[in-house]
């Protein structure tokens, strides 16, 4: 999972404040179809906000499924607040290899 700053943080909840989420973890949790758009809209827009349906509330909770899809995509969990959390990654710079683990 990438690391973030407190102030970018604070920058990246600012802009999202007024958003909508634009995905949505349904009753399947955390399919690799969600994970493919949230892949897709990180590579678009740096930021997404998520929101997680009840119905994926059954199995875990929504910081365990925040933190997950975090590491899964690569990206830094900014805020978890209530169903709804908010993801960051700062864009790949063309032919750049991805850092060693």
């Amino acid at each position: 999972m990438s690391k973030i700053t407190s102030k970018m943080k604070r920058h990246v909840k600012h802009e999202l404040k007024e958003e909508g989420p634009t995905v949505w973890v349904g009753k399947e949790g955390l399919s690799p179809q969600v994970t493919a758009q949230v892949e897709n809209q990180l590579q678009n827009a740096k930021m997404v906000k998520i929101r997680i349906l009840r119905s994926a509330l059954q199995t875990e909770t929504a910081k365990a499924i925040a933190t997950r899809t975090a590491e899964q995509v690569d990206a830094a969990l900014v805020e978890v607040r209530g169903h709804v959390f908010i993801i960051y990654r700062r864009r790949k710079k063309p032919g750049a290899e991805p850092a060693k683990k």
